[in-house]
């Protein structure tokens, strides 16, 4: 019974998992900020100047960043390997054809 079971639960726990990418990208901003600025914290209380305070916060927005257009680049791959699939290709015509013939009508 456990083998039948198997791929109804990974079709469960795949959903589940890309909801906690989605919510890990969130995380992983804030978590950035909050590194940047302790860094900069440090560094304000081992050299004493207030604006080194302000490059651990750079660096934080900067990590922030990154992980936004790392995501972005992950989802557009996803989106380009969708938009070769086939059955896309076979909507897209059919309402290409639809747009015709409703300018068609109006003639």
């Amino acid at each position: 019974m456990s083998e039948t079971n198997t791929p109804e639960k990974k079709q469960r726990i795949k959903p589940i998992i890309e909801g906690a990418e989605s919510l890990s990208l969130g995380i992983s901003m804030v978590v950035a900020i909050i590194i940047g600025v302790g860094l900069g914290l440090l560094l304000k209380n081992l050299t004493g100047l207030t604006w080194t305070l302000f490059i651990g916060v750079g660096i934080g927005i900067a990590a922030a960043v990154l992980n936004v257009y790392k995501a972005y680049s992950k989802q557009y791959k996803v989106y380009e390997e969708l938009a070769k699939e086939k059955r896309y290709k076979i909507q897209k015509a059919l309402e290409d054809d639809e747009d015709e013939d409703e300018f068609e009508k109006h003639y």
